[in-house]
């Protein structure tokens, strides 16, 4: 079942909580031994939440007996948080994250923990792709991606830094979105990147998306980047009917040389699928510099945040040492203009949502590779995080082997509700033109 229908149903009386969540826990327990996306499961104590939400009287908010899976970087005080490192195991927090403590007060069953890659960056762990076990699911919010894409939660919390949520929602064939940055506060999270953290969440359908992004955004008085806002009313904006057919700008992005052939393939038929409803528009060659002034940003400020896991012979794989290094040799200069240019290319994206709705684009470079020693590349992620855009990836295509394939829509900053009405309009668009 969805997280809406979920809702309903318990809402109704025609399923308790606990029968929810046993319905979740048996589905990992089928298929957890071939997946391998939790870091940490402790079903009786699942069962003991859902138990205290049938016990209770009324609703306890909009995701009453809803599971869901949190990304093992994000503190919770019952369960162990190990952010995928072997110098953090068997670490207890004292308490709670912020989402954490905002799903709990939604009424949400915090299922348990997914794998994470070794601090949210590059190095993979056990966690395989639920369509074929060959392949990775993606990375670093691994285990998140694949429990939902396995049918073991409805709902599953990541972090996007680079390509975390949206490149393992394509691998995967999940609704992956990341808002734009600053909506969910990061408190109590594992920080790589203060500039260009995102918190993510995983689904099935756009509508569940948004009923989650609801119990999440907003200030928390901790986190700075959080503005002080009223929140958006995501839910309501997906069920309103446009009054027109959205116009979506078909960008290929300066990654375009990293696209496989099929993926490529894949969006020559999209595009000619949707006809007079998406222009492709190149950019200008200011966006070419993006990959460099990400990685600047990231790798210097991923050296600051996680200076205390870099000894001489720190349990840590070469990918994430690798990265360490580099951000030791990052000038002062170079980080703040690689900082600056977050304005500037955002506001040079500014004129085109004057004309377009939102931007058509991969979300990654074609399937999943067939290799468990990877994560794939993040490319076709790194303009939109860099320059903090909300973006979802859509699992409306499919690869030559059958993998799925995600469609990315990017909306204008702080247009997060009107960007997750154009995807589900384009969910129900493609499934009309399938089914037709």
């Amino acid at each position: 079942m969805s997280a809406v229908e979920t809702c309903a149903r318990i809402a109704r009386g025609e399923i308790s909580a606990r029968e929810a969540t046993t319905d979740c826990l048996a589905e990992i327990g089928a298929r957890e031994d071939e997946v391998r996306a939790w870091a940490h499961l402790d079903p009786a104590y699942a069962e003991a939440q859902a138990a205290a939400l049938d016990d209770r009287s009324g609703v306890a908010g909009p995701l009453h007996g809803v599971s869901v899976g949190i990304k093992d970087i994000f503190d919770t005080a019952d369960m162990p948080t190990e952010n995928g490192l072997v110098a953090d195991k068997g670490r207890r927090p004292s308490q709670d994250s912020t989402i954490v403590r905002r799903l709990r007060r939604a009424g949400a069953v915090v299922l348990g923990k997914t794998v994470t890659t070794e601090a949210a960056y590059f190095a993979p762990r056990a966690t395989r792709n639920p369509h074929d076990a060959t392949r990775t699911p993606g990375g670093s919010s691994s285990g998140s991606a694949a429990a939902v894409a396995a049918g073991m939660v409805p709902l599953a919390i990541g972090t996007q830094t680079n390509g975390s949520m949206i490149r393992p929602a394509s691998f995967c064939g999940v609704v992956g979105f990341k808002p734009t940055f600053g909506m969910i506060p990061r408190t109590g999270g594992l920080m790589l990147s203060w500039h260009l953290d995102h918190v993510g969440l995983f689904a099935r359908t756009v509508a569940d998306i948004a009923l989650l992004g609801d119990c999440l955004y907003g200030p928390d008085g901790a986190d700075m980047a959080v503005p002080v806002m009223t929140a958006q009313d995501l839910s309501e904006t997906v069920v309103a009917t446009p009054p027109t057919r959205p116009k979506l700008a078909f960008v290929k992005g300066p990654a375009w040389d990293r696209a496989d052939a099929d993926m490529a393939a894949q969006f020559d038929e999209l595009t000619r699928t949707l006809g007079d409803v998406v222009d492709e528009v190149p950019l200008d060659e200011s966006f070419d510099e993006v990959l460099d002034l990400h990685h600047t940003i990231m790798a210097t400020e991923m050296n600051h945040g996680l200076a205390r896991y870099d000894e001489p012979d720190a349990p840590i794989s070469w990918q994430l040492r690798q990265q360490l290094e580099a951000g030791k040799t990052m000038l002062a200069a170079d980080y703040l203009a690689a900082v600056a240019g977050q304005a500037r290319l955002r506001a040079g994206l500014d004129a085109l949502f004057e004309q377009y709705d939102a931007i058509l684009t991969p979300a990654a470079t074609g399937e999943a590779p067939q290799d468990l020693t990877q994560t794939g590349d993040p490319a076709f992620c790194t303009l939109w995080t860099y320059t903090g855009l909300p973006a979802i990836s859509l699992p409306l295509l499919k690869g030559e082997n059958g993998m799925p394939i995600g469609v990315q829509l990017v909306g204008r900053a702080n247009g997060d509700g009107p960007l997750l009405g154009t995807a589900h309009w384009l969910m129900q668009h493609i499934a009309g033109v399938e089914n037709a």
